[in-house]
Protein backbone atom coordinates (compact mmCIF):
# COMPACT_ATOMS: atom_id res chain seq x y z
CA UNK A 1 0.00 0.00 0.00
CA UNK A 2 1.27 3.46 -0.94
CA UNK A 3 0.66 5.46 2.22
CA UNK A 4 1.34 8.71 0.37
CA UNK A 5 -1.70 8.21 -1.88
CA UNK A 6 -4.55 10.55 -0.82
CA UNK A 7 -7.68 8.72 0.28
CA UNK A 8 -9.69 11.67 1.66
CA UNK A 9 -9.59 15.31 0.55
CA UNK A 10 -11.69 17.96 2.27
CA UNK A 11 -11.87 21.05 0.08
CA UNK A 12 -13.22 24.40 1.29
CA UNK A 13 -15.64 22.73 3.72
CA UNK A 14 -18.10 25.08 5.39
CA UNK A 15 -20.83 24.04 7.82
CA UNK A 16 -23.61 26.26 9.14
CA UNK A 17 -26.45 25.40 11.50
CA UNK A 18 -28.68 28.21 12.80
CA UNK A 19 -28.76 31.79 11.44
CA UNK A 20 -26.32 30.77 8.71
CA UNK A 21 -23.43 31.23 11.17
CA UNK A 22 -20.52 28.94 10.21
CA UNK A 23 -19.20 26.45 12.75
CA UNK A 24 -16.63 25.20 10.21
CA UNK A 25 -14.76 27.78 8.09
CA UNK A 26 -13.04 26.97 4.77
CA UNK A 27 -11.64 23.67 6.04
CA UNK A 28 -9.01 22.10 3.76
CA UNK A 29 -7.18 18.85 4.52
CA UNK A 30 -5.69 15.83 2.74
CA UNK A 31 -5.56 12.43 4.48
CA UNK A 32 -3.39 9.70 2.99
CA UNK A 33 -4.03 5.96 2.90
CA UNK A 34 -2.93 4.12 6.01
CA UNK A 35 -2.42 7.24 8.14
CA UNK A 36 -3.48 7.57 11.75
CA UNK A 37 -4.88 11.12 11.74
CA UNK A 38 -6.17 12.80 14.89
CA UNK A 39 -8.44 15.83 15.10
CA UNK A 40 -7.46 17.55 18.33
CA UNK A 41 -8.99 20.57 20.00
CA UNK A 42 -11.12 21.87 22.86
CA UNK A 43 -14.84 21.15 23.19
CA UNK A 44 -16.88 22.98 20.57
CA UNK A 45 -14.00 23.46 18.12
CA UNK A 46 -15.75 21.49 15.34
CA UNK A 47 -13.73 18.27 15.31
CA UNK A 48 -16.75 15.98 15.79
CA UNK A 49 -18.67 17.95 13.17
CA UNK A 50 -15.91 17.17 10.66
CA UNK A 51 -16.03 13.49 11.63
CA UNK A 52 -19.83 13.39 11.25
CA UNK A 53 -19.54 14.93 7.78
CA UNK A 54 -16.98 12.28 6.85
CA UNK A 55 -19.33 9.57 8.14
CA UNK A 56 -22.31 11.02 6.24
CA UNK A 57 -24.36 11.96 9.31
CA UNK A 58 -23.98 15.66 8.42
CA UNK A 59 -23.85 17.35 5.02
CA UNK A 60 -21.47 20.26 4.33
CA UNK A 61 -23.11 23.62 3.66
CA UNK A 62 -20.41 24.19 1.07
CA UNK A 63 -17.28 22.45 -0.21
CA UNK A 64 -16.37 18.92 -1.26
CA UNK A 65 -15.44 15.68 0.49
CA UNK A 66 -13.49 13.55 -1.96
CA UNK A 67 -12.91 9.81 -1.47
CA UNK A 68 -10.33 8.55 -3.96
CA UNK A 69 -11.06 11.68 -5.99
CA UNK A 70 -14.87 11.30 -6.09
CA UNK A 71 -17.19 13.70 -4.25
CA UNK A 72 -19.17 11.85 -1.57
CA UNK A 73 -20.53 14.94 0.22
CA UNK A 74 -24.18 13.92 -0.19
CA UNK A 75 -23.67 10.16 -0.16
CA UNK A 76 -25.61 8.47 2.70
CA UNK A 77 -23.62 6.70 5.45
CA UNK A 78 -24.52 3.19 4.32
CA UNK A 79 -23.01 3.82 0.88
CA UNK A 80 -19.64 4.96 2.22
CA UNK A 81 -16.84 2.49 2.85
CA UNK A 82 -16.33 3.88 6.35
CA UNK A 83 -17.25 2.62 9.80
CA UNK A 84 -17.62 4.69 12.95
CA UNK A 85 -16.81 3.81 16.57
CA UNK A 86 -18.81 6.06 18.86
CA UNK A 87 -17.97 7.40 22.30
CA UNK A 88 -20.83 5.38 23.84
CA UNK A 89 -20.05 2.21 21.83
CA UNK A 90 -23.71 1.72 20.65
CA UNK A 91 -23.61 -2.04 21.25
CA UNK A 92 -26.81 -4.11 21.29
CA UNK A 93 -27.34 -5.21 24.93
CA UNK A 94 -29.77 -8.05 23.98
CA UNK A 95 -27.22 -9.71 21.66
CA UNK A 96 -24.13 -11.68 22.65
CA UNK A 97 -20.68 -10.67 21.44
CA UNK A 98 -20.78 -12.86 18.34
CA UNK A 99 -24.11 -11.47 17.18
CA UNK A 100 -23.04 -7.89 17.90
CA UNK A 101 -19.98 -8.28 15.70
CA UNK A 102 -21.79 -10.27 13.02
CA UNK A 103 -24.78 -7.91 12.82
CA UNK A 104 -23.54 -5.88 9.83
CA UNK A 105 -22.36 -8.96 7.95
CA UNK A 106 -25.76 -10.63 8.36
CA UNK A 107 -27.44 -7.50 7.01
CA UNK A 108 -25.26 -7.84 3.92
CA UNK A 109 -26.35 -11.50 3.52
CA UNK A 110 -22.78 -12.82 3.91
CA UNK A 111 -22.65 -16.67 4.08
CA UNK A 112 -22.60 -18.07 7.64
CA UNK A 113 -19.25 -19.84 7.25
CA UNK A 114 -17.61 -16.65 6.04
CA UNK A 115 -19.17 -14.69 8.92
CA UNK A 116 -17.68 -17.16 11.41
CA UNK A 117 -14.22 -16.77 9.90
CA UNK A 118 -14.44 -12.98 9.92
CA UNK A 119 -15.74 -12.77 13.51
CA UNK A 120 -13.05 -15.20 14.72
CA UNK A 121 -10.38 -13.12 12.97
CA UNK A 122 -11.42 -9.76 14.44
CA UNK A 123 -11.77 -11.25 17.94
CA UNK A 124 -8.13 -12.29 17.62
CA UNK A 125 -7.20 -8.76 16.54
CA UNK A 126 -8.88 -7.22 19.62
CA UNK A 127 -7.57 -10.03 21.84
CA UNK A 128 -11.00 -11.34 22.86
CA UNK A 129 -11.05 -14.75 21.16
CA UNK A 130 -13.29 -17.23 23.00
CA UNK A 131 -15.71 -14.46 24.13
CA UNK A 132 -18.30 -15.14 21.42
CA UNK A 133 -21.12 -16.28 23.73
CA UNK A 134 -20.60 -13.70 26.47
CA UNK A 135 -23.22 -11.03 27.12
CA UNK A 136 -22.34 -7.37 26.66
CA UNK A 137 -23.15 -6.44 30.27
CA UNK A 138 -20.62 -9.00 31.51
CA UNK A 139 -17.71 -7.08 29.95
CA UNK A 140 -15.58 -4.30 31.35
CA UNK A 141 -15.54 -0.88 29.70
CA UNK A 142 -12.30 -1.65 27.89
CA UNK A 143 -13.66 -4.98 26.61
CA UNK A 144 -16.85 -3.32 25.39
CA UNK A 145 -14.77 -0.77 23.55
CA UNK A 146 -12.80 -3.53 21.83
CA UNK A 147 -16.05 -5.21 20.77
CA UNK A 148 -17.23 -1.91 19.29
CA UNK A 149 -13.98 -1.71 17.31
CA UNK A 150 -14.29 -5.37 16.26
CA UNK A 151 -17.83 -4.74 14.99
CA UNK A 152 -16.51 -1.82 12.93
CA UNK A 153 -13.45 -3.51 11.41
CA UNK A 154 -15.20 -6.79 10.60
CA UNK A 155 -16.85 -4.96 7.70
CA UNK A 156 -13.37 -4.26 6.31
CA UNK A 157 -13.83 -0.49 5.95
CA UNK A 158 -11.37 1.62 4.01
CA UNK A 159 -11.49 4.16 6.83
CA UNK A 160 -12.22 3.72 10.53
CA UNK A 161 -13.70 6.83 12.21
CA UNK A 162 -13.29 7.00 15.99
CA UNK A 163 -15.21 9.67 17.92
CA UNK A 164 -13.51 10.05 21.34
CA UNK A 165 -13.79 6.28 21.85
CA UNK A 166 -11.63 6.16 24.98
CA UNK A 167 -13.06 9.10 26.94
CA UNK A 168 -15.34 6.93 29.11
CA UNK A 169 -12.47 4.69 30.30
CA UNK A 170 -10.41 5.19 33.44
CA UNK A 171 -6.83 6.43 33.09
CA UNK A 172 -5.09 3.04 33.27
CA UNK A 173 -7.52 1.34 30.89
CA UNK A 174 -7.31 4.30 28.50
CA UNK A 175 -3.53 3.94 28.35
CA UNK A 176 -3.84 0.23 27.58
CA UNK A 177 -6.42 0.87 24.85
CA UNK A 178 -4.21 3.57 23.28
CA UNK A 179 -1.47 0.98 22.80
CA UNK A 180 -3.93 -1.61 21.51
CA UNK A 181 -5.46 0.82 19.02
CA UNK A 182 -2.03 1.77 17.74
CA UNK A 183 -1.15 -1.93 17.32
CA UNK A 184 -4.47 -2.59 15.54
CA UNK A 185 -3.75 0.25 13.15
CA UNK A 186 -0.37 -1.22 12.26
CA UNK A 187 -1.82 -4.72 11.80
CA UNK A 188 -4.89 -3.70 9.77
CA UNK A 189 -3.14 -1.10 7.61
CA UNK A 190 -6.35 0.91 7.12
CA UNK A 191 -6.79 4.65 7.62
CA UNK A 192 -7.75 5.70 11.16
CA UNK A 193 -9.36 9.11 11.76
CA UNK A 194 -9.53 9.79 15.47
CA UNK A 195 -11.19 12.59 17.46
CA UNK A 196 -9.99 13.57 20.92
CA UNK A 197 -9.45 16.55 23.22
CA UNK A 198 -6.65 14.70 25.08
CA UNK A 199 -3.27 16.10 24.01
CA UNK A 200 -1.20 13.21 25.38
CA UNK A 201 -3.44 10.72 23.59
CA UNK A 202 -3.00 12.54 20.28
CA UNK A 203 0.78 12.86 20.65
CA UNK A 204 1.22 9.18 21.48
CA UNK A 205 -1.04 7.62 18.84
CA UNK A 206 -0.97 9.77 15.72
CA UNK A 207 0.99 9.95 12.51
CA UNK A 208 -0.59 13.33 11.80
CA UNK A 209 -2.35 15.74 14.17
CA UNK A 210 -4.86 18.37 13.04
CA UNK A 211 -5.17 21.01 15.79
CA UNK A 212 -8.50 22.85 15.61
CA UNK A 213 -10.02 25.91 17.24
CA UNK A 214 -13.31 27.63 16.51
CA UNK A 215 -13.99 25.65 13.36
CA UNK A 216 -10.60 26.28 11.78
CA UNK A 217 -7.31 24.42 11.45
CA UNK A 218 -4.57 25.95 13.59
CA UNK A 219 -1.79 23.55 12.57
CA UNK A 220 -1.28 20.22 10.82
CA UNK A 221 1.86 18.19 11.49
CA UNK A 222 3.51 15.20 13.09
CA UNK A 223 3.39 14.95 16.89
CA UNK A 224 7.01 16.15 17.01
CA UNK A 225 6.25 19.19 14.82
CA UNK A 226 3.15 20.10 16.79
CA UNK A 227 4.96 19.91 20.12
CA UNK A 228 8.37 21.34 19.23
CA UNK A 229 7.38 23.87 16.56
CA UNK A 230 3.88 25.21 17.30
CA UNK A 231 2.75 27.71 14.67
CA UNK A 232 0.88 30.02 17.04
CA UNK A 233 0.30 30.73 20.71
CA UNK A 234 -2.95 28.73 20.77
CA UNK A 235 -1.20 25.53 19.67
CA UNK A 236 1.69 26.12 22.08
CA UNK A 237 -0.71 26.69 24.97
CA UNK A 238 -3.06 23.82 24.10
CA UNK A 239 -0.42 21.16 23.41
CA UNK A 240 1.41 20.42 26.64
CA UNK A 241 2.55 23.25 28.88
CA UNK A 242 4.43 26.33 27.74
CA UNK A 243 5.98 29.54 28.94
CA UNK A 244 4.70 32.16 26.48
CA UNK A 245 6.07 35.70 26.33
CA UNK A 246 5.55 38.76 24.15
CA UNK A 247 8.85 39.52 22.44
CA UNK A 248 10.56 41.37 19.62
CA UNK A 249 13.37 40.25 17.34
CA UNK A 250 16.27 42.66 17.89
CA UNK A 251 18.73 41.24 15.35
CA UNK A 252 19.24 38.14 13.23
CA UNK A 253 20.33 36.11 16.25
CA UNK A 254 18.82 37.97 19.23
CA UNK A 255 15.32 38.17 20.65
CA UNK A 256 14.14 40.38 23.53
CA UNK A 257 11.59 39.13 26.04
CA UNK A 258 11.11 39.01 29.82
CA UNK A 259 13.17 42.25 30.01
CA UNK A 260 16.32 40.57 28.63
CA UNK A 261 18.05 39.77 25.34
CA UNK A 262 18.61 36.10 24.42
CA UNK A 263 20.44 34.40 21.55
CA UNK A 264 17.93 32.81 19.21
CA UNK A 265 18.17 30.52 16.17
CA UNK A 266 14.82 31.39 14.54
CA UNK A 267 15.06 33.58 11.45
CA UNK A 268 12.87 36.67 11.49
CA UNK A 269 13.72 40.25 10.55
CA UNK A 270 14.78 42.71 13.25
CA UNK A 271 11.76 44.54 14.63
CA UNK A 272 9.35 41.61 14.13
CA UNK A 273 6.96 41.28 17.07
CA UNK A 274 6.89 37.65 18.14
CA UNK A 275 5.39 35.20 20.59
CA UNK A 276 8.20 33.39 22.40
CA UNK A 277 7.59 29.78 23.43
CA UNK A 278 9.75 27.86 25.94
CA UNK A 279 8.68 24.46 27.25
CA UNK A 280 9.02 24.02 31.04
CA UNK A 281 11.43 21.10 30.63
CA UNK A 282 13.79 23.43 28.74
CA UNK A 283 14.02 26.04 31.51
CA UNK A 284 17.45 25.93 33.18
CA UNK A 285 17.49 26.68 36.91
CA UNK A 286 20.84 27.36 38.57
CA UNK A 287 22.41 29.41 41.33
CA UNK A 288 21.39 33.09 41.03
CA UNK A 289 24.80 34.29 39.81
CA UNK A 290 24.91 31.72 37.00
CA UNK A 291 21.58 32.58 35.37
CA UNK A 292 20.78 35.12 32.68
CA UNK A 293 18.44 36.61 35.26
CA UNK A 294 17.19 35.52 38.68
CA UNK A 295 13.98 34.92 40.55
CA UNK A 296 12.42 33.33 43.61
CA UNK A 297 10.73 29.93 43.78
CA UNK A 298 7.10 30.44 44.79
CA UNK A 299 5.92 26.83 44.54
CA UNK A 300 7.29 23.33 43.95
CA UNK A 301 4.89 20.46 43.29
CA UNK A 302 5.78 16.78 42.84
CA UNK A 303 4.09 15.45 39.68
CA UNK A 304 5.42 11.88 39.61
CA UNK A 305 8.02 12.08 36.85
CA UNK A 306 9.21 15.60 37.70
CA UNK A 307 8.80 18.59 40.02
CA UNK A 308 6.75 21.51 38.69
CA UNK A 309 8.48 24.67 39.86
CA UNK A 310 7.05 28.20 39.57
CA UNK A 311 9.58 31.04 39.72
CA UNK A 312 8.70 34.72 40.12
CA UNK A 313 11.05 37.21 38.46
CA UNK A 314 9.83 40.82 38.56
CA UNK A 315 6.31 40.54 37.10
CA UNK A 316 7.07 37.37 35.14
CA UNK A 317 6.11 33.93 36.40
CA UNK A 318 8.08 31.11 34.79
CA UNK A 319 7.34 27.38 35.02
CA UNK A 320 10.12 24.79 35.04
CA UNK A 321 10.03 20.98 35.14
CA UNK A 322 13.05 19.55 36.95
CA UNK A 323 14.03 16.26 38.57
CA UNK A 324 14.78 17.50 42.10
CA UNK A 325 12.90 19.48 44.72
CA UNK A 326 13.56 23.18 45.39
CA UNK A 327 12.05 24.77 48.49
CA UNK A 328 9.77 27.81 48.01
CA UNK A 329 11.64 31.01 48.83
CA UNK A 330 14.89 29.79 47.24
CA UNK A 331 16.65 32.29 44.96
CA UNK A 332 17.53 30.76 41.58
CA UNK A 333 19.10 31.75 38.29
CA UNK A 334 17.09 31.30 35.08
CA UNK A 335 18.37 30.72 31.55
CA UNK A 336 17.44 29.13 28.22
CA UNK A 337 19.62 27.68 25.46
CA UNK A 338 19.14 29.14 21.94
CA UNK A 339 17.79 25.89 20.52
CA UNK A 340 14.93 25.78 23.04
CA UNK A 341 13.68 29.31 22.33
CA UNK A 342 10.95 29.02 19.70
CA UNK A 343 9.53 32.22 18.20
CA UNK A 344 6.67 32.94 15.81
CA UNK A 345 5.31 36.20 14.41
CA UNK A 346 2.42 37.62 16.41
CA UNK A 347 -1.03 37.51 14.90
CA UNK A 348 -1.27 40.97 13.35
CA UNK A 349 -4.82 40.43 12.08
CA UNK A 350 -6.49 40.84 15.46
CA UNK A 351 -8.18 44.10 16.49
CA UNK A 352 -8.42 45.45 12.94
CA UNK A 353 -11.98 46.46 12.06
CA UNK A 354 -13.58 48.35 9.18
CA UNK A 355 -16.55 50.61 9.90
CA UNK A 356 -18.71 53.13 8.05
CA UNK A 357 -18.78 56.84 8.88
CA UNK A 358 -22.02 58.37 10.13
CA UNK A 359 -22.94 62.05 9.83
CA UNK A 360 -22.41 62.73 13.55
CA UNK A 361 -18.70 61.82 13.42
CA UNK A 362 -19.12 58.30 14.73
CA UNK A 363 -17.81 55.17 13.06
CA UNK A 364 -20.39 52.38 12.99
CA UNK A 365 -19.28 48.76 13.36
CA UNK A 366 -21.23 45.54 13.62
CA UNK A 367 -21.02 45.73 17.43
CA UNK A 368 -21.60 49.46 17.93
CA UNK A 369 -20.20 52.92 17.22
CA UNK A 370 -17.13 54.85 18.35
CA UNK A 371 -16.15 58.54 17.98
CA UNK A 372 -13.63 59.39 15.27
CA UNK A 373 -10.93 62.13 15.49
CA UNK A 374 -12.33 63.88 12.43
CA UNK A 375 -9.67 66.64 12.44
CA UNK A 376 -6.83 64.10 12.20
CA UNK A 377 -8.47 61.81 9.68
CA UNK A 378 -10.09 64.21 7.20
CA UNK A 379 -8.05 67.26 6.14
CA UNK A 380 -9.81 70.58 6.75
CA UNK A 381 -12.73 68.99 8.60
CA UNK A 382 -13.89 69.27 12.18
CA UNK A 383 -16.83 68.25 14.34
CA UNK A 384 -19.18 71.10 15.23
CA UNK A 385 -22.54 70.81 17.01
CA UNK A 386 -22.76 67.14 16.18
CA UNK A 387 -22.01 67.57 12.48
CA UNK A 388 -18.88 67.30 10.36
CA UNK A 389 -18.06 70.65 8.72
CA UNK A 390 -15.24 72.06 6.58
CA UNK A 391 -13.05 75.11 7.26
CA UNK A 392 -15.89 77.46 6.25
CA UNK A 393 -18.42 75.76 8.51
CA UNK A 394 -20.26 74.00 5.69
CA UNK A 395 -21.53 70.50 6.37
CA UNK A 396 -19.42 67.74 4.85
CA UNK A 397 -21.19 64.54 3.95
CA UNK A 398 -18.88 61.66 4.81
CA UNK A 399 -21.64 59.13 5.48
CA UNK A 400 -20.68 55.76 4.07
CA UNK A 401 -16.93 56.51 4.02
CA UNK A 402 -15.09 53.35 5.10
CA UNK A 403 -12.53 53.70 7.86
CA UNK A 404 -10.29 51.10 9.49
CA UNK A 405 -9.78 51.16 13.26
CA UNK A 406 -7.02 49.31 15.10
CA UNK A 407 -6.05 49.07 18.76
CA UNK A 408 -3.14 47.20 20.41
CA UNK A 409 -4.19 44.41 22.77
CA UNK A 410 -1.91 45.74 25.52
CA UNK A 411 -3.62 49.16 25.61
CA UNK A 412 -7.14 47.81 26.16
CA UNK A 413 -8.58 46.19 29.26
CA UNK A 414 -11.68 44.34 30.45
CA UNK A 415 -14.54 45.41 32.68
CA UNK A 416 -17.58 43.64 34.11
CA UNK A 417 -19.59 46.85 33.54
CA UNK A 418 -21.34 46.48 30.15
CA UNK A 419 -21.60 50.25 29.78
CA UNK A 420 -17.92 50.98 30.31
CA UNK A 421 -16.58 49.72 26.99
CA UNK A 422 -17.55 50.19 23.37
CA UNK A 423 -17.87 46.44 22.71
CA UNK A 424 -19.10 43.47 24.77
CA UNK A 425 -18.77 39.71 24.53
CA UNK A 426 -17.80 36.44 26.19
CA UNK A 427 -14.26 35.24 26.89
CA UNK A 428 -13.48 32.19 24.75
CA UNK A 429 -9.75 31.69 25.40
CA UNK A 430 -7.06 32.60 27.92
CA UNK A 431 -3.29 32.43 27.38
CA UNK A 432 -0.91 33.35 30.19
CA UNK A 433 2.09 35.32 28.90
CA UNK A 434 4.47 35.57 31.82
CA UNK A 435 3.25 38.84 33.34
CA UNK A 436 -0.29 39.15 31.92
CA UNK A 437 -3.14 37.20 30.36
CA UNK A 438 -4.18 37.45 26.73
CA UNK A 439 -7.93 37.08 26.30
CA UNK A 440 -9.97 36.42 23.18
CA UNK A 441 -13.52 37.79 23.40
CA UNK A 442 -16.32 37.05 20.94
CA UNK A 443 -19.41 39.24 20.67
CA UNK A 444 -22.92 38.01 19.90
CA UNK A 445 -22.24 39.06 16.29
CA UNK A 446 -19.22 36.70 16.19
CA UNK A 447 -16.71 39.58 16.13
CA UNK A 448 -13.47 38.69 17.94
CA UNK A 449 -11.33 40.98 20.12
CA UNK A 450 -7.91 40.43 21.71
CA UNK A 451 -7.16 42.11 25.04
CA UNK A 452 -4.20 41.90 27.45
CA UNK A 453 -5.12 42.21 31.12
CA UNK A 454 -3.26 41.52 34.35
CA UNK A 455 -6.44 40.38 36.12
CA UNK A 456 -7.61 36.78 35.91
CA UNK A 457 -11.03 36.27 34.34
CA UNK A 458 -12.77 33.00 33.46
CA UNK A 459 -13.76 31.33 30.21
CA UNK A 460 -17.35 32.32 29.46
CA UNK A 461 -17.32 35.57 31.46
CA UNK A 462 -19.36 38.36 29.83
CA UNK A 463 -17.10 41.39 29.67
CA UNK A 464 -16.86 44.85 28.20
CA UNK A 465 -13.84 45.74 26.03
CA UNK A 466 -12.54 49.10 27.26
CA UNK A 467 -10.38 50.95 24.70
CA UNK A 468 -8.97 54.37 25.61
CA UNK A 469 -9.64 56.90 22.85
CA UNK A 470 -5.91 57.64 22.47
CA UNK A 471 -5.21 53.90 21.99
CA UNK A 472 -7.25 53.69 18.79
CA UNK A 473 -5.63 54.23 15.42
CA UNK A 474 -7.70 55.20 12.37
CA UNK A 475 -7.05 55.03 8.65
CA UNK A 476 -9.26 55.77 5.68
CA UNK A 477 -9.71 52.62 3.60
CA UNK A 478 -9.42 54.67 0.39
CA UNK A 479 -6.00 55.96 1.49
CA UNK A 480 -4.87 52.47 2.53
CA UNK A 481 -5.68 51.11 -0.94
CA UNK A 482 -3.43 53.73 -2.51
Amino acid sequence: MNKKQPIIELKHIKKCYTNNVPVIYDFNLTINEGEFVTFLGPSGCGKTTILRMLAGFETPTDGEILFHGKDISILPPNERKFNTVFQKYALFPHLNIYDNIAFGLKEKKIPKDEIKKKVKRVLEVVDLEGFEKRKIDSLSGGQQQRIAIARAIVNEPKILLLDEPLSALDYKMRQEMQIELKNMHKELGITFIFVTHDQEEALMMSDKIVVMSKGQIQQVGTPEEIYNKPQNAFVADFIGESNIFDGVKKSDDTVHFAHHDFPCEDEYEAGTRVDVIIRPEDVILSSPEDGKFSGEVISCLFCGKFYEVAVQSDKNEIEAHILHEIKPGTKVGIDFTPGTIHTMPKDTKVNHYVGVMEKDGYLKFMDGSIPVPVEKLFDGCRLEHGHIVDQDGHKVHLEGEKVKMFFPSKLANLSDDPEEGYFQGNIISIIYKGDHYNYRIVSENKVEYSVDDEDLWNIGDFVSVVIPDDAMEFQRVSEESK
